[in-house]
C-alpha cells in the first residue's frame, strides 16, 4: 500500500481578487527554484493563463486542484505525487480567500495546507494588521502560514507593514510596486507567457526583492494521504488528434491533454494561423484563446479553413471550446468593429464585447456522458442553431451554456476539463462513436495526468524527473 507523504507546502491566497496572487507566488517560486529546490505549483480552479506564467517560474507543469471541477480524490493524488518530488509545493488560490463554493479556504482546510496571505499593501499602514489577523481568525480551523504584503512603497512602508502584525503571524517579506515586477493584464486575465518578452527578468527581479525583504525559509511540512490508483482505459489507442496551438488558441488543460495520451491517441500539435493544412489526423481538437486578437490573420489563412471544412465534410470528430467555437461561426467581430469571414461550419456571428458575458463553473450533460468544465468569455454569439444541451451551473453563476452539434462537431463556449469524464470524451474523439460510447462506463472518473493515468495491467510509474 502507498505511503502518505511530506513536503513544506503553502497556499497563496488574498482578501479579493487583484492583489496580486499570480506574480506572489510566480516569484517564490523562481526564488526557490533559483537556490536549487524542485518547486511544484498548483493553480485553485479553472484558469488558463496563470498557469503560463507560473510553468515558466517553476520549470515543472501546473495542474488544476479544485474540489468540484477537478474533484477531491484527483486533487489528493496530484497532491500527493508532487510530494514525492518536489522540495516545495506552492498553490495559487482563486479569487478571495472565502469566496465561492467551494473557495480556496475549503481546499486550504481539507487537506491541511496553510493559507499564506498576500494582501496589497498600497496606501495601508497599521490597518494591514488588522485585515491579516481578520483572514487568519475568520474560520478558526483554518491553517494559517502568514502574510506576504504585495506593492508596498518604500522600505520604511513595509516595516510599517510588518510591525502591524499581532499574534504571533509570521511575516513572509513585501514585494514592490515597481512595473518591471508586476504582470501585465488584458480582459480575459494576464497576458500569455509567450507574449512577454521579458518575462524571466521579471521573475528574477521579483524572486530577488522577495529575498531583500525577509529570511528565506521554507513553510512546514504538510502530510499528504497516499490515493487510490485509477486505471485508464485504452479508450484511443491509435487514434491521432490534430491539436491547435499558437497565439490564437492555447487554453488546454495539462491534465487534459495528458489523459488523450494516456488513453492511447497520439497529440499533432498545429498552427490556425500560420500552417496550411492540418496534420494527418482522425480528430481535430480547436481549444480556446485569443481568436479575437488574430481573426483578421484566421480569415486570410484560407487553406486552412478549407481543410477544417473537409475534415468535417468526412464525418471525422471535431471539439471546439470558447474560442475555438468562434472559429467556426460565420464571422467574428472584435471591440474596434473590425469584422472577418472564418470558418463558417456554425451558422452564426460573434461579436466582441467591452464587459464579461460570462463567468461561471459548468455541468454539461451530452449523449455521451457527464462532462465538467467552466465558460468565461467577452463575446456574444447569434445564431438560430438549436443546441443538443445547456450547461448548469453548481453555484448559481451566470451561464447556462449551449452545446451545438452536427454530425461529428461539437462546440460550445464551454472549457471541458476532460478527466471529469473519461470514456465521455473518448466517445467525442473516437473515430467510431458508437463503438466509444458501448464501451464506456457512465460513471465519473477522475484520472488526470499521465503519472496516474496507467495503460491497464501497468503499476505506479516512478515520479517525472
Amino acid at each position: 500500500m502507498n505511503q502518505p507523504r511530506h513536503c513544506p507546502a503553502v497556499l497563496i491566497a488574498a482578501p479579493a481578487s487583484g492583489q496580486g496572487k499570480t506574480t506572489v507566488t510566480a516569484a517564490l517560486a523562481r526564488l526557490h527554484r533559483n537556490q536549487g529546490r524542485k518547486v511544484r505549483v498548483f493553480k485553485c480552479g479553472p484558469d488558463f493563463l496563470d498557469p503560463m506564467i507560473l510553468e515558466r517560474a517553476s520549470g515543472a507543469p501546473v495542474y488544476q486542484l479544485d474540489m468540484w471541477m477537478v474533484g477531491e480524490q484527483d486533487s489528493r493524488r496530484l497532491l500527493w505525487e508532487a510530494a514525492g518530488e518536489a522540495d516545495l509545493i506552492l498553490i495559487e488560490g482563486v479569487m478571495g480567500l472565502f469566496d465561492g463554493t467551494p473557495s480556496s479556504a475549503d481546499l486550504s482546510r481539507h487537506f491541511g495546507v496553510p493559507v499564506l496571505a498576500v494582501i496589497d499593501g498600497t496606501a495601508m499602514a497599521q490597518t494591514f494588521g488588522a485585515l491579516a489577523l481578520g483572514l487568519a481568525r475568520y474560520q478558526p480551523d483554518l491553517p494559517f502560514a502568514g502574510v506576504l504584503a504585495n506593492r508596498v512603497g518604500t522600505v520604511r512602508h513595509a516595516q510599517l507593514l510588518e510591525g502591524s502584525l499581532t499574534e504571533g503571524l509570521r511575516w513572509y517579506g513585501a514585494l514592490s510596486r515597481e512595473t518591471g515586477i508586476e504582470l501585465p493584464s488584458r480582459h480575459l486575465g494576464l497576458v500569455q507567457a509567450g507574449e512577454l518578452n521579458d518575462l524571466d527578468l521579471r521573475l528574477d527581479a521579483a524572486a530577488d526583492a522577495l529575498a531583500g525583504s525577509c529570511e528565506v525559509a521554507l513553510p512546514p511540512a504538510v502530510e499528504f494521504a497516499a490515493p487510490d490508483v485509477i486505471v485508464a482505459e485504452p479508450l484511443l489507442a491509435g487514434v491521432r488528434i490534430a491539436v491547435a496551438r499558437d497565439e490564437a488558441f492555447a487554453f488546454t488543460y495539462g491534465a487534459s491533454l495528458d489523459l488523450l495520451r494516456a488513453m492511447g491517441a497520439e497529440l499533432l500539435f498545429f498552427s490556425p494561423i500560420r500552417d496550411a493544412q492540418l496534420p494527418e489526423a482522425d480528430s481535430l481538437y480547436l481549444p480556446g484563446g485569443y481568436p479575437e486578437l488574430h481573426h483578421v490573420a484566421l480569415s486570410q489563412n484560407t487553406s486552412m479553413m478549407d481543410a477544417i471544412r473537409a475534415h468535417h465534410s468526412a464525418g471525422k470528430p471535431l471539439l471546439a471550446e470558447c474560442g475555438g467555437m468562434l472559429y467556426l461561426l460565420d464571422s467574428l467581430t472584435d471591440v474596434d468593429g473590425t469584422r472577418a469571414e472564418l470558418v463558417g461550419l456554425l451558422a452564426g456571428d460573434a461579436v466582441m464585447q467591452k464587459r464579461l458575458a460570462a463567468l461561471a463553473l459548468q455541468a454539461v450533460d451530452l449523449p455521451e456522458g457527464s462532462l465538467r468544465g467552466h465558460t468565461y468569455h467577452h463575446s456574444l454569439t447569434s445564431t438560430e442553431l438549436q443546441p443538443i444541451a445547456r450547461g448548469l451551473s453548481p453555484n448559481g453563476g451566470r451561464g447556462a451554456e449551449a452545446v451545438y452539434r452536427e454530425g461529428r462537431m461539437t462546440a460550445s463556449y464551454v472549457h471541458f476539463y476532460f478527466p471529469s469524464n473519461p470514456s465521455a470524451i473518448a466517445a467525442l474523439f473516437a473515430p467510431d462513436r458508437e463503438v466509444a460510447i458501448a464501451g464506456r462506463s457512465s460513471r465519473r472518473t477522475a484520472a488526470p495526468t499521465v503519472d496516474h493515468l496507467l495503460p491497464v495491467g501497468a503499476g505506479l510509474p516512478a515520479n517525472r524527473p
